[in-house]
């Protein structure tokens, strides 16, 4: 009976796991799938930076 109850619990124990595991593989899904929306905004902000700094630069040769 002892070992029933043995087994149970590691049933339990691996199925928590198994439930960690497959959020954890979810999340990492999510951002593949985002990764390159983030490069973009990064890359549209770094371009908008670099153009106020020219802005900045003809506007300060005038």
């Amino acid at each position: 009976m002892a070992e029933a109850a043995l087994d149970i619990a590691e049933q339990r124990k691996l199925m928590a796991e198994q439930a960690k595991l497959q959020a954890e593989a979810a999340k990492q899904e999510r951002d593949r799938i985002l990764a390159p929306w983030q490069t973009m905004a990064a890359s549209m902000a770094a371009g908008a930076a670099l153009f106020g700094a020219g802005a900045a630069f003809v506007e300060l040769m005038s």
